[in-house]
């Protein structure tokens, strides 16, 4: 796969999954399909679902500058705030080296990086950790406290977690959702979603107490061996933060395309 189709991958897979999960949360969602422009915004307090990515591939400056004032525009009539998801090397040089300036003059403000990243890498062996025992989500509390871990690792008041996974039928019946107990307290989750033939793992998290203790890694080869059993597939792709990027790289995931995350300015 060369380098532009990985990337395309990669975005397509984010457009794939966050549809289904968008509209899991509100079936009246907007999710359409723009001219460049991938909508899938819940409008709900929990800002991944709040999500627009650009699609044209090879987008110059001009392009891409009209496109991140479109982007802006709908953010802006949207209620709840979320996030750009741009991936760079879906950009001719020109565009990348104007980025900065561009998302600026859009009001649009830098949030933090990413990095996709895909691999062949199934089947995987059933993962053991010492400290940990998993248990797939499959009750309404077991969704909660994956709420919760998602809340704490990445900063969010608990109820905006909450109000992104409560209730879901998806996350009980359709991902391979697991938590992670250490004696009985859950400290990690992980969860695989088939997509397009491919695994997509999404929304792990470890409790911010928890860390370098090998708990996410484990969380994500439990999903990923759960997942590849279920489903048969032999590939898998993620979109990964800086300090979770080394973490699948040691599963078998490798970097395909890099990431950027805006907000609105002010």
């Amino acid at each position: 796969m060369t380098d532009l189709s990985a990337s395309i991958e990669s975005a397509e897979q984010l457009a794939h999954v966050w549809r289904g999960m968008v509209l899991d949360r509100d079936p009246d969602a907007d999710v359409r399909d723009l001219p460049g422009i991938a909508v899938r915004w819940a409008d709900c307090r929990f800002a991944f679902w709040n999500c627009v990515t650009l699609t044209d591939v090879g987008a110059d400056a001009e392009l891409v500058e009209q496109r991140l004032h479109e982007v802006a525009d709908l953010m802006r009539a949207k209620r709840r705030p979320g996030f750009l998801w741009l991936f760079e090397d879906l950009l001719t040089d020109d565009a990348r080296a104007a980025l900065g300036a561009a998302a600026d003059r859009a009001g649009l403000r830098h949030a933090f990086p990413g990095t996709g990243m895909a691999g062949d890498l199934l089947p995987l062996a059933d993962p053991t950790h010492p400290d940990l025992t998993f248990v797939r989500v499959t009750t309404d509390d077991q969704l909660l406290a994956y709420a919760d871990l998602n809340s704490r690792a990445y900063g969010f008041p608990l109820e905006d977690g909450r109000d992104g996974l409560a209730g879901s039928t998806l996350w009980k019946r359709d991902v391979h959702a697991y938590l992670g107990l250490r004696d009985g307290v859950p400290v990690t989750c992980a969860g695989a979603v088939e997509a397009d033939g491919r695994l997509f793992v999404a929304l792990v998290a470890t409790d911010p107490d928890c860390h370098r203790l090998g708990y996410g890694e484990a969380v994500t080869r439990k999903v990923l061996f759960e997942g590849g059993r279920a489903t048969g597939l032999t590939r898998a792709t993620l979109h990964a933060t800086p300090a979770g990027a080394p973490v699948y790289r040691r599963i078998g995931f490798e970097p395909n395309s890099t990431v950027h995350f805006y907000g609105l300015a002010g």
